[in-house]
Formats: structure tokens, sequence, C-alpha cells
């Protein structure tokens, strides 16, 4: 039996719709979206255009336009980031981000823009009131992920939504985590601009993601090139999504995320969200009857996503993982997790820890399998 539990870093395996619809581009279809001039150009071009519009009905964005593509939930908040973000600028961060956003804050903040990090509880909760006591008369903007890779803690996006919204300052999250297995509206959570990998939550291929761009945020350009379009003007163009979008896209995994996407509206978020809760909860369960262990994150199931990490007691996640992996055909992932500060916050940033992310596809017989495969490892 071989067991995939690295679904917060990748999921897999992915709907077989998507296999076909990156193969069928890649043989039948083959040409760049907005660029040439026969039917080839015209069907890529339809199926960027349909996975903007399928992309908006998942996040409820009223404008598919305002969609970017990118080549993943990194590169997205790098956009939103360097594009809004000057020196002398106020920026407000939480204290458990990944570093797709700590260190682009970090160069940001060698540059002459300031940060705050709203402090997290040892578990990852944060206080929404400890976001809206830190604004300044400068605050620019306010950034942050919605759920752990680490902790798997769901941060109160719609509280800090609303405090964004009531103070004028635009918001920007991180959904790298919770994209397609947490329901997202970015009009009821106030959210300004919203980072997503396509490759997890959205069951697309490596290589895809996007950044959603409320109008009337302006973001100027950090990289740029040929669009497709304005080809006579030495600029970018001033509309989205060509402004934002430098150079030939991934056309084909556009086409895998278009089949991605539709396979995360037709099971329903909330139906997936049950799904991944229920053996995440189930794994718990199994997990702390072993002794020694500790189980990071909130308790309570309404707080956190279907990640699980943990540490042991005299025991390294490395060796755990490897053993999992070797001796048992378990996939999981050991170490930081590109997430040093939810580990300070946790402390366990010497250590590290073993995180199993259940998906979709994970079934209560292989959490079973897992728990009773640590068990023998230990």
């Amino acid at each position: 039996m071989e067991i995939y539990l690295d679904n917060a870093a990748t999921t897999w395996p992915k709907p077989a719709a998507v296999y076909e619809a990156v193969d069928h581009f890649m043989r039948r279809v083959g040409a760049t979206p907005g660029r040439g001039g026969h039917w080839r150009e015209e069907e890529a071009m339809r199926l960027a255009i349909e996975t903007r519009a399928r992309l908006a009905e998942l996040f409820h964005a009223p404008y598919p336009a305002n969609i970017v593509f990118t080549l993943n939930a990194t590169h997205a908040v790098n956009a939103a980031l360097k594009g809004l973000l000057r020196p002398g600028d106020h920026v407000i961060t939480s204290s458990i981000e990944h570093n797709a956003v700590w260190r682009p804050l970090q160069a940001l903040e060698q540059r002459g823009v300031e940060l705050t990090a709203a402090a997290c509880a040892p578990d990852g909760t944060l206080d929404p009131g400890d976001v809206e006591r830190a604004l300044r008369p400068n605050t620019r903007l306010i950034a942050m992920l919605h759920g752990s890779n680490v902790l798997g803690t769901l941060l109160p996006i719609g509280e800090i939504g609303q405090i964004a919204h009531r103070h004028g300052i635009p918001f920007l999250v991180d959904a790298a985590q919770t994209a397609g297995a947490y329901p997202i509206d970015v009009q009821t959570m106030h959210i300004d601009l919203l980072a997503f990998a396509g490759h997890k939550g959205t069951y697309g291929p490596h290589g895809t993601g996007g950044l959603v761009v409320r109008p009337g945020i302006e973001l100027a350009t950090w990289m740029e090139g040929g669009s497709g379009s304005e080809s006579e003007s030495e600029t970018m163009p001033a509309e989205l999504p060509g402004r934002l979008e430098a150079g030939t896209q991934n056309a084909a995994g556009i086409a895998g995320l278009l089949a991605g996407v539709d396979f995360v509206l037709e099971q329903g978020v909330d139906r997936i969200r049950a799904h991944e809760i229920a053996m995440a909860d189930r794994l718990i369960a199994g997990l702390e009857q072993l002794p020694g262990l500790r189980v990071l994150g909130p308790a309570a199931p309404e707080l956190r996503t279907a990640v699980v990490s943990v540490t042991i007691e005299d025991y390294f996640p490395e060796q755990l993982a490897a053993v999992l992996d070797k001796v048992f055909q378990v996939a999981t992932r050991a170490g930081l997790h590109c997430a040093p500060q939810a580990h300070r916050v946790a402390g366990t940033l010497e250590t590290g820890a073993l995180r199993f992310s259940p998906g979709i596809f994970t079934t209560a017989a292989e959490i079973e399998y897992t728990v009773d495969a640590l068990a023998q490892a230990l």
C-alpha cells in the first residue's frame, strides 16, 4: 500500500481530467494565448478565459479579467507586495507566515518598508484586535496567510478583512493552503488581493497559480515584457490581466488548472473540506494515543485545516519521515516546511515537525494504516 499524505505541499493524485486536459492541450492545441492569429491560439485563449471565469466562480470574484495567472502563490504574493508597497509604507502581517510572505517582506523592509508582525498564540491563533491595534497612519497594507502549512491554523480572515475595509487599507491574503479546500468569498471577506497556488487545493499542475485583484487596486509592474497586446507601447498595458502577465504563460498548465477547478466546483468546497477534516480528526485521534506525541495547532476542527503536524519526544522528524517512506510507503514531510516563523511560535524551530496532510482522495483505511505504521516505527 502506497499512501500519500503530503497534500499541503502538492495535491496528488490529480483528478483524471487534469492529466487528460494537459495531454490534450500539448498534443492538439499547443499555442500561446493572446499571441498569433490562428485557431490554435484562439482555442488557447478560450481556455484561459474560461479558467478565469471558473476561478471567479470559486472565489466569488466579480471580474474574471482581474484574475492574473502566475507561476505559483509565491509569484502572486511578490507581485502584490512589490506592486503596492513603497519605502515609508507600513505593512502588518502575522507571526506565523510562510516564507512566501515573510521573505519578500524582509526584503522590502531592507528597502525602507516598515513591518509589524501581529503575535499569534503558540497554537497559531490570532486576535483580530491585535491587528487593529497595530495600525498606523502610514499603514498601506495588511498581508497574511489564511491557513498555516505547519500548524493548520485558520486565521480570522473575515474579521481582519472587516478591519481593513473599515480603515480603507488593502488586504492581501495568501490562500495557498485554503483555495479550493475552504470556502473563500473575496467580497464578503473584504479581500482586495488573493494569492493562490494552482497545484494544491485547486488540483492543477505545478507552475500554476494566480492573483485575484479587486477593481480599484493599482499595482505597479515588477516584471515587464511581451504581453500579446499593445505591442507598440514601450510600457506594459494599463489593464489587467495583461499588465501583470509578462511573457508566455503556462498554457498547458492553465488547461489543467481549468480541469482541476471544475473538479472542485463539481465536488463542492464544503464537501471537500468536510472529508479532509474528517480524515484529519481520525488521524489526530489515533496519533494522540502514541506516547510522547504532541499535535501542533488548535484543537477545535473549525479553527484548522487538514494539516496535522506532530513532534515526538526523543525522535527526529526527518528520521520518522524516512522510515515511514522507505519501510511503510507513507509519504509525509518533515522539517521546517519553509515556515520557520510558525515553528518559532510553536516552539519547534530547533527540531521541526513531522507533517501529515490528507486530501480528498485519502481514505479512512489509509489513516488507520498510517497510525499503525508510525506506532511500529516508534
